[in-house]
């Protein structure tokens, strides 16, 4: 007997295929539908084409017209997502095997699913809210760093008290690495309802330069992404001009920094072995072109840089939230958040032995080719089987059970 494809109502509330999380989003598609799910796409506004075999239905926008975001407000927009994705998933029953949905735009989607029976996931894509809020205003208070109200960090109690439903009406929460698990699981949620997948790279854009790395004296760090304190520029910094590396060699920051963080920063980012480039759309050229990734982020959720790098031939120096894909002396170097003294130390030791930069290198390329995009999809549809398979047992033994 044939069995049919998995089908998937996929709602992501953002504007699939744009930056940061929508990039993912789109990417997680992509994958999935390249695995062979039967994927019904809601996202607010298609940014970015998705494969054919993908049906996409927008919930903010219709042909060219499209709601703003920020005329709206992004909270409003996000519920408004939510509610229509709400109403058209009751004339989706018996048509949908699972639901995948996204932080500030679930709730009515989780509670309508639950009542209607069908199995619903919630991505996590960052570590538990409570805990990033919690974590980033220690930082910020120990850098004398004032957050804007409208930062994404700073704390929003309606933020966390929605995202705190939707973790408890979701079936499994999906979480990119055990840093993410780790975090949840301090905040008391059983491990069962907590889901490991991963996410991936585009090996097609994030691949290796194949001539061989400058063999001079200077070495290349760069540190790429939004600068946000999270990420730990400070640290990279601060270690960089520790040690001799600096002397000869070039540190690129790669991305926008919030302003009051760039001030404080001022006098590390303007030394003249640092060169600040703002935001790039050349980032797979620059990673190419540099020996080391520096990312000593005291909160992460998956670190797609990390792997991103890693296929690019750059190998990553990153503190013990990065630790899924990086692995210490086998393609990477890792220390403890904040400890720049050890930080220090292994861009010394890459400087000083270029030989374990090769090692590391290497070990840093064979890792990428098990973290794609496609191979990320395929793990999912599996997650999903799994979840469904479940649930539908679940359900059998309490209609049998006396």
């Amino acid at each position: 007997m044939k069995t049919h494809s998995i089908r998937v109502l996929y709602s992501f509330p953002h504007k699939i295929g744009a930056d940061r999380i929508c990039y993912t989003a789109w990417q997680q598609v992509n994958g999935l539908a390249a695995a062979g799910a039967d994927i019904l796409a809601m996202p607010g506004v298609l940014h970015k084409p998705l494969p054919p075999n993908v049906k996409v239905w927008p919930t903010l926008s219709w042909g060219k017209l499209r709601i703003s975001y920020k005329i709206m407000g992004t909270m409003r927009a996000l519920a408004l997502h939510d509610y229509i994705v709400s109403k058209r998933l009751k004339n989706l029953a018996g048509k949908i095997d699972i639901i995948h949905t996204w932080p500030c735009g679930a709730l009515l989607t989780l509670k309508t699913a639950k009542r209607l029976g069908i199995p619903t996931v919630l991505e996590r894509p960052n570590a538990h809210t409570r805990f990033a809020y919690e974590t980033y205003k220690k930082e910020c208070e120990r850098l004398g760093i004032k957050l804007p109200k409208n930062h994404e960090y700073s704390y929003k109690k309606d933020v966390l008290e929605k995202e705190e439903k939707e973790y408890d009406l979701a079936d499994k929460i999906l979480c990119p690495s055990d840093f993410v698990v780790k975090t949840f699981i301090d905040q008391g949620f059983p491990h069962d309802k907590l889901v490991r997948h991963i996410y991936g790279f585009d090996e097609k854009r994030f691949y290796p330069d194949m001539n061989s790395k400058n063999q001079g004296k200077g070495l290349t760090l760069i540190s790429v992404g939004v600068q946000a304190v999270k990420k730990g520029l400070h640290y990279a910094l601060e270690a960089w001009l520790q040690s001799p590396a600096h002397q000869e060699g070039t540190f690129l920051v790669a991305g926008e920094i919030f302003p009051e963080y760039a001030k404080k920063l001022s006098s590390l980012l303007s030394h003249p072995s640092v060169r600040v480039l703002g935001h790039r759309n050349d980032v797979p050229e620059l990673m190419r072109k540099s020996d080391i990734l520096i990312l000593p982020s005291i909160e992460e959720g998956f670190g797609l840089v990390c792997i991103e790098a890693m296929g690019s031939g750059c190998v990553p120096l990153v503190s013990e939230a990065c630790t899924d894909i990086c692995k210490h002396m086998g393609n990477s170097l890792i220390h403890k958040v904040g400890d720049v003294k050890t930080l220090t130390n292994h861009i010394t030791m890459l400087f000083e032995n270029r030989s374990l930069l090769e090692k590391l290198r290497i070990g840093a390329l064979c890792t990428a080719k098990e973290v794609t995009w496609s191979k990320a999809g395929a793990k999912l549809l599996q997650i999903y089987q799994q979840i469904i398979t479940t649930y539908k047992k679940k359900i059998d033994d309490s209609m049998y059970s006396f």
